[in-house]
């Protein structure tokens, strides 16, 4: 990160700022969430359906102008999207239940949830380190339902052991979609799975919409401060996937790792100086617990790095600090991803 003579680096410097932006964006999308809440606005799914639509869309539109045939078989793109879906639903819905900084630390028990189903279907091996950061991450995880039981109403929630539960769900579901993503960007291409997603995404929001939230919509007075939390979630998450591929170029995965932990105490901050609640004593020290987790997570050389793509919430960890590229993906998919990732 350091200069020969000492300062940062140019790349350094864009990466501090980007890494920061991107937590900011994942902060903005549990503000608006949050907002909704608050405004009586029980719609998940609805919030969701912008951003697939954006993603379907604008990535789309490069697949489109660049005429290749897929390269993955297309049920595999919709049963990806069906549980990229659900896990947005829940996780968003536990806005309805639980404090947004509840959902942002719950949200690491996709970490634990990544090894185990890499280990098991990418055959990837991990280091005792990165264990020994799940455990004190889940620790952290443990501290927050303490603490919502513990605090009861000043958790910010009607029913914050409910909503922690969503999130745990959704975050393992997360989980499932991330190594999804991680075998399809290794087997095939990065544009056409985000397009992909958002295609099969949209279209099974918008069933879920007509099915589950098509009253609820009805019912919205939809004055422009109704509207505005949805689009600035869809920008946000717009936004989200599509910076955090070239944050991941400048910096690596480490840096990435390192700025959403940011994500925490700003949300921290928001919620105590914006929405003006009392935030429990024991969620600073899981916080502690979570951040020093994902650092010992996140240490180590360059190659044994935790790598990141693009969900439908947020960043989710994907675990690719492997010793050996798996023999069934072979050293040429491994090179297409890294020519991929150029693009």
């Amino acid at each position: 990160m350091l200069s020969s003579n000492g300062y940062f680096t140019k790349s350094a410097l864009i990466g501090l700022v980007m890494g920061q932006l991107v937590s900011l964006l994942v902060t903005s999308t549990g503000l608006f969430s949050s907002e909704l809440s608050r405004r009586g606005i029980d719609a998940p799914t609805s919030q969701s359906f912008l951003n697939y639509l954006l993603l379907g869309i604008i990535y789309g539109g490069i697949v489109l102008y660049r005429r290749r045939p897929l390269q993955m078989k297309w049920y595999y793109y919709l049963i990806l999207g069906l549980v990229d879906v659900e896990a947005n639903y829940l996780v968003v819905k536990a806005y309805q239940y639980t404090s947004m900084t509840s959902v942002m630390l719950l949200d690491c028990w996709s970490i634990p949830c990544v090894i185990i189903l890499t280990s098991v279907f990418l055959k990837t091996r991990y280091q005792i380190r990165k264990f020994i950061g799940v455990a004190i991450c889940i620790v952290g995880l443990v501290l927050v339902i303490f603490s919502d039981v513990h605090a009861g109403d000043r958790a910010g929630g009607r029913a914050p052991v409910k909503g922690d539960a969503l999130v745990i769900v959704g975050a393992t579901l997360y989980a499932i979609s991330n190594v999804s993503e991680e075998f399809v960007v290794k087997s095939a291409d990065r544009i056409e799975l985000m397009a992909m997603l958002g295609l099969f995404g949209a279209v099974v929001s918008a069933c879920q919409i007509i099915i589950f939230e098509r009253t609820e919509l009805q019912s919205v007075h939809w004055t422009k401060d109704a509207v505005a939390p949805f689009l600035g979630f869809a920008a946000a998450m717009f936004l989200f996937y599509s910076i955090v591929p070239v944050l991941l170029k400048i910096s690596g995965s480490t840096m990435l790792n390192l700025s959403l932990l940011t994500s925490d105490m700003w949300a921290i901050l928001i919620r105590v100086f914006a929405y003006y609640e009392e935030v429990d004593w024991i969620y600073y020290v899981a916080f502690v617990a979570v951040a020093f987790g994902l650092v010992i997570y996140s240490s180590g050389k360059k190659e044994d790095e935790t790598t990141f793509h693009v969900s439908a919430y947020g960043v989710e960890g994907k675990a690719r600090d492997q010793v050996t590229i798996p023999d069934r993906l072979g050293e040429g998919a491994y090179q297409a991803l890294t020519s991929e990732e150029q693009l």
